[in-house]
């Protein structure tokens, strides 16, 4: 079901919302989080699909926040209600603020649509802050997502996140990284135990996560670290492969294709692994897992990237 409110306010979405609840049998009761997506248009369906997915793990309501400050535009706040088949497992509040609707405190204009003493998330898909953690909206919030891989210059803006890092804030681009941190730690859950002495990353230019694995390794394994990029002609997307360097031998993880991994150990049979590239609704669903502070990643994006190396050259500039 979707009910559109055109030229509304707060108190009257969250009326509607009461409305529907009563009407549809307490369909809100057992949320367990608030969603704030603050996105732009074009990107909304996509935005929406992804919260909707993950809602089925995570029941909750979704509040998507699009801004349109133009100054020649009057002060209006369109909004939409989506419930049942329209909203998956959520309920979802799309609001559209125009004018100087949308140039005040963004905070504003979601408080009073928030779950009564439920955790608030804040997602950007795209259009991100540099200091997410001291807008208005992110100070409401226990927990911030970003996503690197949406910005024009990927590699850029992962070297800045340890700059701007607060507690509870977070990036789909390490959240991407679980299958890789995953399988290297099992590997090096197994015999032989030799300590690693070095390691080498290579990833697509397009891919912040591979300089985020790199710094999760260089400050778990405290050895040097060689990464960098390759050309978009030999690897379009994602992490290309990881190199373990042993005295036996080196442990390669290497991604054939996009959709399978090939580990090579030293005296051991090759193994085909199953390695599907992350979908944003199962990023999105394993970062709703938690609404504590991700500690880990906290210290790979400082300590772990102060200590790492600039990217090998000729490899992509």
């Amino acid at each position: 079901m979707i009910i559109d409110l055109p030229d509304t306010t707060v108190s009257q979405i969250s009326r509607a919302l009461v409305n529907v609840r009563e009407e549809g049998g307490a369909v809100a009761l057992g949320r367990v989080l608030t969603l704030v997506i603050v996105t732009r248009e074009s990107a909304m369906e996509e935005a929406i699909d992804a919260a909707n997915d993950a809602s089925r793990e995570h029941p909750m309501r979704v509040i998507v926040l699009m801004i349109n400050s133009t100054d020649d535009e009057e002060p209006r706040l369109d909004a939409q209600i989506r419930v049942g088949g329209d909203a998956g497992a959520s309920e979802v509040v799309t609001l559209r603020a125009h004018g100087e609707a949308g140039a005040s405190n963004l905070e504003s204009l979601v408080t009073g649509l928030l779950l009564s003493d439920a955790p608030v998330v804040v997602w950007w898909p795209n259009q991100t802050p540099d200091d997410v953690s001291e807008t208005s909206i992110g100070r409401i919030a226990q927990r911030r997502i970003t996503d690197a891989a949406t910005k024009a210059d990927p590699a850029g803006w992962v070297s800045s996140l340890g700059e701007h890092y607060a507690p509870g804030d977070t990036d789909l681009a390490w959240t991407r990284l679980t299958r890789w941190r995953e399988q290297l730690a099992a590997i090096l859950d197994q015999p032989p135990y030799e300590p690693v002495t070095a390691v080498r990353v290579r990833g697509a230019a397009d891919s912040p996560s591979t300089a985020l694995l790199a710094a999760w390794l260089r400050l778990a394994l405290d050895v040097p670290v060689d990464w960098g990029y390759l050309d978009p002609e030999d690897w379009p997307h994602g992490i290309k492969n990881v190199t373990l360097v042993r005295s036996s031998g080196d442990v390669t993880l290497e991604r054939p294709d996009s959709g399978v991994a090939i580990l090579s150990q030293p005296g051991q049979p090759t193994h085909e692994l199953a390695f599907p590239r992350r979908t944003l609704r199962e990023c999105l669903a394993e970062e709703l897992r938690r609404l504590d502070a991700d500690v880990l990643y906290g210290r790979v994006i400082t300590e772990g990237w102060s200590r790492l190396d600039a990217p090998s050259k000729g490899l992509h500039d």
